[in-house]
């Protein structure tokens, strides 16, 4: 049985990076990883003790939020966990949403009650 966790205060840089290494291949900084969980609302999905899915929140509280990041790893995929997550993220956030999403996940994000809004842009980080 899948456990979530709404405001996982417990989650650690090591726990989050070697689950997102799952997904994403790089490396992680703890220290700065730390320092971005600490930052955000963090919903989480486990199995028994293992990280299944996570769904991070950056907000200002009133204005603006966004979620930065929705993973579920790909063997969890396809059993609700992501649209768990977005439901408790839609319940717990105190702003609209905003977040940009991969082509092949749009119609996911569609059945799941989101509308497209605002073109994204990317500002990349210079030298």
């Amino acid at each position: 049985m899948i456990r979530y966790i709404e405001k996982d205060s417990t989650l650690t840089a090591e726990r989050f990076s070697e689950f997102a290494s799952q997904l994403w291949h790089a490396e992680y900084d703890p220290v700065k990883t730390q320092a971005a969980l600490d930052k955000t609302q963090n919903i989480t999905a486990y199995d028994g003790e293992r990280l299944v899915g996570c769904l991070r929140i950056l907000s200002d509280g009133y204005f603006f939020g966004t979620i930065t990041e929705l993973l579920v790893l790909p063997q969890y995929q396809r059993r609700g966990i992501g649209s768990r997550l977005l439901a408790l993220a839609k319940k717990l956030t105190p702003t609209m949403l905003y977040f940009g999403a991969q082509e092949d996940a749009v119609g996911f994000y569609e059945r799941n009650g989101c509308t497209k809004s605002l073109q994204s842009f990317v500002i990349e980080k210079g030298e």
